[in-house]
C-alpha cells in the first residue's frame, strides 16, 4: 500500500493491519497472524494464545511500524493501560491519536479514526475478536494521547465526524 501524503503513519499501518486475517481462532488454535504480531511486539515468549486480550499487542505493533517510540517492555506491552504513558495527553482526540478506554475487567486501547455525537470510531485489535473499526461510547474514554511527530503534526490530524451508525462495542473481548 502506498503511503498517503499527510496521513498519520499509525493510521496507514492500522489500515494495513485491517486488511490481514486478524480474527481469533476458536478453541485451542491461535491465529498465526496475531501470534506474529506478538513476535513483532517482542512479547512472543509471554503471549502464546489469541484467547488473551491482544489490543495492546496490536497497538504496539502499529506504533513500532510507524516509527514511534514505545518505551514500555515485556508484560507492559500486553496491557492497554500502558498506553496511558504513550506520547502526550490531549483534550480533544483527532485522527491518529491513541485512545485508552475503561472496560469491564480492565482497559482497551485503539486508534481514533473518527467520531459521531456519542461514540468514537476506533481501529483496534480484539474488537469482537478481530482487528476492525468499531464504535465505542465516548463516556468510556479514560484518556487520549497524541504520538510525538518528528516533522510536525500532519494536516489530517483533526476531528472527523461520521454518521452514528453501526454496531457499538460494549466490552472488547
Amino acid at each position: 500500500m502506498a503511503q498517503i501524503p499527510g496521513l498519520p503513519k499509525m493510521v496507514v499501518e492500522a489500515f494495513k493491519l485491517g486488511k490481514l486475517n486478524t480474527t481469533e481462532l476458536p478453541g485451542t488454535k491461535a491465529n498465526p497472524v496475531i501470534i506474529a504480531l506478538a513476535k513483532e511486539a517482542n512479547v512472543a515468549n509471554i503471549y502464546t494464545s489469541d484467547e488473551v486480550a491482544w489490543c495492546a499487542v496490536a497497538h504496539t505493533v502499529l506504533a513500532l511500524r510507524a516509527g514511534k517510540t514505545v518505551a514500555f517492555k515485556g508484560y507492559a506491552r500486553l496491557r492497554a493501560a500502558s498506553f496511558l504513558e504513550f506520547g502526550q495527553p490531549i483534550t480533544i482526540p483527532c485522527l491518529g491519536d491513541t485512545l485508552v478506554f475503561k472496560r469491564d475487567g480492565g482497559y482497551h486501547v485503539g486508534l481514533y479514526i473518527a467520531e459521531d455525537t456519542t461514540h468514537y470510531h476506533v481501529a483496534g485489535g480484539n474488537q469482537s475478536n478481530q482487528y476492525n473499526i468499531t464504535r465505542i461510547d465516548k463516556k468510556r474514554l479514560l484518556q487520549a494521547r497524541r504520538p510525538y511527530y518528528s516533522i510536525g503534526i500532519p494536516q489530517s490530524v483533526k476531528r472527523f465526524f461520521f454518521s452514528p451508525a453501526g454496531e457499538i462495542s460494549v466490552n472488547e473481548m
